[in-house]
């Protein structure tokens, strides 16, 4: 790296020593595995935020048959048509 500025080079012997005290067999998720994580857990939240609201929406209360007859039957009438 012929080109390389005096700072950076400064800046890269000052980093070398420090590298060199990390302990090679201890390996953490380090910035980049907290990012990743944060961003999941915002993906989670709101898909959660989401499917409150939808589930708000939904009608759990059974409509009464149309023409009296149970939904069982109705449905095996509409099943042997089609």
């Amino acid at each position: 790296m012929p080109d390389m500025s005096a700072s950076v080079s400064l800046a890269v012997t000052h980093l070398v020593p420090l590298a060199k005290e990390v302990d090679e067999n201890k390996v953490t998720p380090g910035v980049l595995g907290f990012i990743v994580f944060a961003v999941m857990a915002l993906a989670v939240w709101g898909l959660m935020k989401s499917m409150s609201k939808h589930m708000r929406k939904v009608d759990f209360k059974e409509s009464p048959a149309a023409e009296g007859e149970p939904a069982g039957k109705k449905a095996d009438s509409t099943a042997e048509r089609g």
